[in-house]
């Protein structure tokens, strides 16, 4: 499908005139709309337009890719790349935008996973090595972060299932054996975190010597926010890492330099916001800091009750529902294991007896049916573990997501 599309020239804003029909994909047609689309998206990203890039990207760039790119990609980067002066860094940053649509939409095959790693190892090197220039919103910063771990966490899961894969894939798997490698993954990562120095920036903060928190991580001075505030979000990148591999104590050892308990830029972006306070409140289950998961759990099921009804046009909407309902789950385990009603919040203790009353009454009895909704409610809300190391390919019939996800125990009093 296409549609046409006129922009103002001031601002890049979408303006919709739909003349729709059925055309086949070609990845190198770009259509008026997406030259004006990424000339205007390039243009302030020079200018470091923040607003406007925020505009494009959280409103534009959906509604394109709902209108027209609902079920293929975007054009190529190679296609795009000659109207924005063949830009290295905006074309890395097309590109991961790129892959990002393709996941959300499409069903990505092995070599794409893989040339997805390639772009962020080349966009992720820039951005560690080379002289940034650039403020981007905070949105964009995190959802890169969230998708480069998200990405990790699929194509784990896509190479442990083995039962269906063909001699070709197999081959690929065997030849780039590095793409997603758990290490490569925590290194980057872990690079972000160092070479912004953002756990000693958010020390100097708490002497009254740096405004990081202040300014919503942007750079107010004309320099670039991007190191400093992917570093920031790396440290949540990497508790969910950790969590995924079962490492509980380091993902929150990770975390430590951002004070959960203080006004935080995590806070800023709602999907940052709760997937910290997820993550963190999960380690804490699993570390049976019972009393610390529901009192984090609290705060965030209150937020989200709250101001749910201003994100329901979010690209995130359905993703905060569904996080919503699973802490409700985890929290339903917590206090069953640990009686804390007194903690929660009026609100919050209505709509988990709501959910989950009587299914509480039963696991606080302990028999062996109590056992069976543990491991319901917690096969539901736990986080999708997984084997980071590669399969064996001599054994190619074998599940090792399934191997890996029976040794995962939910730790009971």
């Amino acid at each position: 499908m296409s549609a046409s599309y006129d922009y103002d020239d001031a601002d890049g804003h979408r303006q919709m005139q739909l003349s729709q029909q059925d055309i086949a994909y070609d990845p190198n047609f770009v259509p008026e709309y997406v030259k004006s689309f990424v000339v205007h998206l390039y243009r302030h990203i020079r200018e470091k337009n923040v607003y406007e890039i925020h505009q494009m990207y959280e409103t534009s760039f959906h509604a394109l890719s709902d209108r027209s790119f609902k079920d293929t990609p975007w054009p190529s980067v190679d296609a795009v790349a000659h109207y924005v002066d063949n830009d290295h860094v905006f074309c890395l940053l097309y590109r991961e935008l790129w892959f990002r649509h393709l996941f959300a939409r499409l069903s990505p095959t092995l070599k794409q996973r893989i040339d997805s790693w390639d772009n962020y190892c080349s966009l992720f090197d820039v951005l560690l090595h080379g002289v940034v220039n650039m403020q981007l919103p905070n949105q964009w910063l995190w959802d890169m972060v969230d998708e480069f771990v998200y990405q990790f966490q699929s194509f784990c899961q896509y190479r442990a299932k083995m039962k269906n894969k063909t001699e070709q894939e197999i081959v690929l798997l065997r030849q780039y054996d590095q793409a997603w490698n758990v290490y490569g993954v925590l290194n980057y990562l872990q690079a972000f975190v160092e070479k912004s120095a953002i756990i000693q920036i958010l020390d100097r903060e708490k002497e009254g010597l740096e405004q990081f928190t202040a300014n919503d991580g942007y750079d107010y001075d004309g320099g670039s926010n991007v190191l400093k505030v992917l570093g920031y979000f790396s440290m949540v990148g990497l508790l969910r890492v950790h969590c995924l591999l079962g490492d509980y104590q380091t993902g929150l050892k990770c975390l430590q330099p951002i004070d959960i308990s203080q006004k935080g830029v995590y806070l800023i972006v709602i999907g940052s916001h709760i997937a910290t306070i997820y993550h963190y409140g999960f380690a804490c289950l699993m570390l049976r800091r019972y009393v610390d998961t529901i009192r984090e759990f609290n705060k965030i099921l209150l937020y989200i009750y709250m101001t749910k009804q201003f994100h329901q046009k979010s690209s995130q909407y359905e993703q905060i529902l569904k996080k919503n309902e699973q802490m409700y789950a985890l929290l339903a385990i917590c206090i069953s294991l640990c009686p804390q009603v007194n903690l929660l919040d009026e609100t919050v203790n209505s709509q988990l007896c709501e959910k989950y009353g009587e299914k509480m009454v039963r696991m606080q009895k302990f028999e062996e049916e109590a056992f069976s909704i543990y491991d319901e409610l917690f096969s539901y809300a736990c986080p999708k573990f997984i084997t980071p190391s590669a399969p064996c390919f001599e054994e190619p019939l074998v599940n090792y997501n399934q191997v890996h996800c029976n040794h995962v125990n939910l730790p009971l009093l």
